[in-house]
């Protein structure tokens, strides 16, 4: 893979050499709301740059770590299978070089086409699940590739027991009713607001298992992130999404993850793009 002009910050060891490979996933076609994620991994390159290498919460700094950035895919706008499959034949190159793949999204589903070469290479694979939304549907709108329905599609390759959700506060009755049946652990929202207390009791079970770690942004209060395509009021704080990331990439195997739904432009002051900068660098910190 050849190296990229404009990369993340600090992330631009050369492949060969690399523990881990970035590489972002720019669709979103399948939106079912505001269009926009699409921009979200070059503006994170971007302004990556206004962001510290070092991290206070850990101790540690990205130039410390050996990470390469592999740029942008280019993938088919008119085809969710298209650019599933080419997300897949990526992340299994990074996988059979024996690095850690990274993606930044793009809409959540992208997740499916990484999730699905991880897979492979780790058949007994476990997936925890940060988000604001089930996406658990069966479909949406007569698609089932669609980012509303990204879980149930890796439930279909997984199966029940496999799952574990947090902060979860938005869905239909089916969704909800489909996690409540046991097919998922749902760690819902209450109306006291975002907890994720049962992280570490999923942690105790999830030790010296293969985990795929996916974290969809507007788990995140809009009153922090409003740079995304479908806000959900009643989120978590930056500083509780920092600790849960923090706490998984020290205790958890992670095998593969990936940061999406960024939608840089409806967040003109920045601040939206800037977090997800900074979880970017504390989650490449945490699990390397």
């Amino acid at each position: 893979m050849l190296a990229q002009t404009n990369s993340f910050i600090a992330c631009d060891t050369p492949f060969e050499e690399a523990q881990a490979v970035i590489f972002g996933a720019p669709f979103d076609s399948t939106t079912s709301f505001r269009p926009g994620t699409r921009f979200g991994p070059s503006a994170m390159r971007s302004e990556s740059f206004g962001i510290e290498t070092y991290s206070p919460y850990q101790d540690k700094d990205l130039l410390d770590l050996k990470v390469f950035d592999s740029g942008d895919l280019e993938l088919c706008f008119g085809s969710p299978e298209g650019a599933l499959s080419d997300i897949e034949a990526h992340t299994a190159e990074i996988l059979d070089a024996g690095k850690l793949p990274v993606m930044l999204g793009g809409e959540h589903l992208v997740t499916l086409g990484a999730f699905r070469a991880v897979q492979k290479k780790y058949n007994d694979l476990y997936l925890l699940h940060f988000d604001a939304h089930c996406d658990l549907r069966e479909d949406y709108l007569g698609q089932k590739l669609s980012h509303a329905c990204v879980i149930r599609r890796c439930h279909d390759i997984i199966g029940d027991g496999r799952i574990f959700q947090f902060g979860i506060r938005s869905g239909d009755r089916d969704e909800f009713r489909f996690a409540a049946e046991g097919h998922t652990e749902m760690h819902k929202t209450g109306i006291k607001g975002v907890s994720f207390d049962a992280l570490p009791s999923v942690i105790e079970k999830l030790k010296g298992k293969n985990v795929y770690l996916t974290i969809d942004l507007d788990v995140l209060d809009p009153a922090y992130f409003c740079g995304t395509g479908t806000p959900e009021a009643g989120g978590a704080t930056y500083n509780q999404l920092l600790e849960a990331i923090i706490m998984i990439g020290n205790s958890l195997n992670i095998v593969g993850t990936d940061l999406n739904e960024l939608s840089p432009h409806y967040d003109q002051s920045g601040a939206s793009t800037a977090i997800a900068c900074k979880l970017l660098r504390e989650l490449l910190l945490a699990v390397l």
